[in-house]
This record gives structure tokens, sequence and C-alpha cells, in this order.
């Protein structure tokens, strides 16, 4: 039985078009944005420091510009190496007192773990929480071209969600 506020169609009434609430592309959307997209966004700039750069110099960095890791390149802009909050804040406990004079080639992260532009989000997010780090420089043609974070993919899937939430709303309002 029909609602109550049911009119069937009569002659002369508009035809709505068909629409479709799901397809292949909504649905992986989300999955298969890239690191370009979100850097588009942020922006491309990097904060590096030089490995005979100090520790001290290195904070400071760290401290103006409100971030968490710094790249460590050589002159020509190539990276060598990464160095975090948290490379400082364990070389701290072992060296207290002593850490701020260090050089940076001391504590940077040699093995860094790198992304390109065309990597989708998805897959970072996953080799982030795996590898157990939240800053991930973004390499292509061997040049490096940004930093992005945990708290970015995770900023930039929320404005999706968000817009996501919305279209759905103006959909079932019409």
């Amino acid at each position: 039985m029909a609602p109550s506020s049911y009119q069937a169609p009569m002659r002369g009434d508009k035809t709505k078009p068909d629409t479709q609430s799901q397809t292949t592309s909504s649905n992986l959307a989300q999955g298969q944005t890239t690191v370009a997209k979100l850097l588009e966004g942020k922006g491309d700039a990097i904060y590096s420091v030089r490995p005979s750069d100090t520790i001290h110099e290195a904070v400071n960095q760290l401290k103006e510009k409100r971030i968490g890791a710094l790249a460590v390149t050589d002159e020509a802009g190539t990276l060598m190496g990464i160095l975090s909050e948290r490379d400082i804040v364990r070389r701290m406990a072992d060296t207290p007192g002593q850490t701020l004079p260090q050089q940076v080639d001391a504590l940077m992260t040699r093995e860094v773990v790198t992304c390109t532009p065309d990597d989708y989000l998805i897959d970072i997010l996953k080799r982030m929480t795996e590898g157990r780090f939240r800053h991930i420089p973004v390499v292509q043609n061997d040049r490096l071209c940004g930093m992005i974070t945990v708290g970015d993919v995770v900023n930039y899937r929320l404005r999706e969600l968000e817009y996501e939430a919305l279209q759905m709303k103006q959909m079932i309002v019409g």
C-alpha cells in the first residue's frame, strides 16, 4: 500500500531525469586521490636544514615554522635525510644537556621513505601507519617537491567526507 502522501503520475507531469545514488567512480573517489591533489591545496613549501647545521638551529626552525620535521638536503637540494621532533627527543634522552650543539648529521634519519605526486593518498597513509612515521617527503625525478604529514592526509579526507555528506543532504532535500 502506498503512503497517503503519494500521488500517482499524471498526464502533463514533468519527467525527472534518472539519477544514480552510487557509481564506481563515486565509491572509489577517495581512494584515487593523489599526493599531487593534496599538494595543490597545501602548497609545496619545503623547510630544510643542512647536515652541518646544529640541532639548535633546527629546533629554532621547527619552532618558527610550527612544523614537526625538516628535510635534510645538500647545497644542491638533494634529499639526504629527515630530522623529526621524535629524533631530537630521543637524542635528548640519551645525551641530556648536550644535544643542541650536535650536528643534524648525527641525528637525522638517513633511510627516508618517500612518495611521488602520483601516489594515492590511501597507499601513503598505509605506509605511514605501518612505518610509524608522520612525515613523508614528496620526490619527483630525484627532486624534492614537497612534504606531507599524516595530519595533511587526514584533514584532506575529512574535507572530502564533509563534501560528500553535503552532496547527500542536497540530494535528499532536493
